[in-house]
């Protein structure tokens, strides 16, 4: 006979003052603990580098705005382009730069904004090189 033959095959115990806690609760009182939580993605966010934004001269805006006023009037023809600009980075200073090639769709002058076709909006005060095979390979 062993010691504990006697209880072993009792009910287990219900309280009457508090429910039953679910399983996923109870399992979650046995997960390690954790003093830092968002420490981890804190010290990624802290070593993610961001590039700063380079400021283009007078020159180089007014050739980029004059390749521009190049590709808005052969717009009917569907200019292929290659543009490099900034996208500001949402959760810290600086960005990085973003090369994209694709088929123009419309230029809003009012927004200042290029729309490809493939639906991306590219600011134009944002954009640092155009490229396009349209103007026999003219870059700016």
């Amino acid at each position: 006979m062993g010691k504990y033959d006697d209880i072993i095959n009792l009910p287990r115990h219900e309280s009457t003052k508090h429910p039953k806690m679910p399983a996923l609760d109870r399992a979650a009182q046995f997960l390690p603990f954790a003093a830092l939580t968002g420490h981890n993605e804190a010290v990624m966010e802290t070593a993610r580098l961001t590039d700063n934004r380079m400021e283009l001269d007078e020159i180089r805006k007014e050739e980029l705005n004059e390749h521009l006023q190049l590709i808005r009037e052969q717009l009917m023809r569907k200019p292929q382009v290659r543009i490099t600009y900034f996208v500001p980075d949402a959760k810290k200073e600086g960005g990085s730069y973003i090369t994209i090639t694709g088929t123009i769709e419309k230029i809003e002058d009012i927004r200042h904004q290029i729309i490809l076709e493939n639906g991306t909006v590219i600011p134009m005060n944002e954009i640092y090189e155009i490229e396009s095979s349209f103007f026999d390979n003219a870059e700016c």
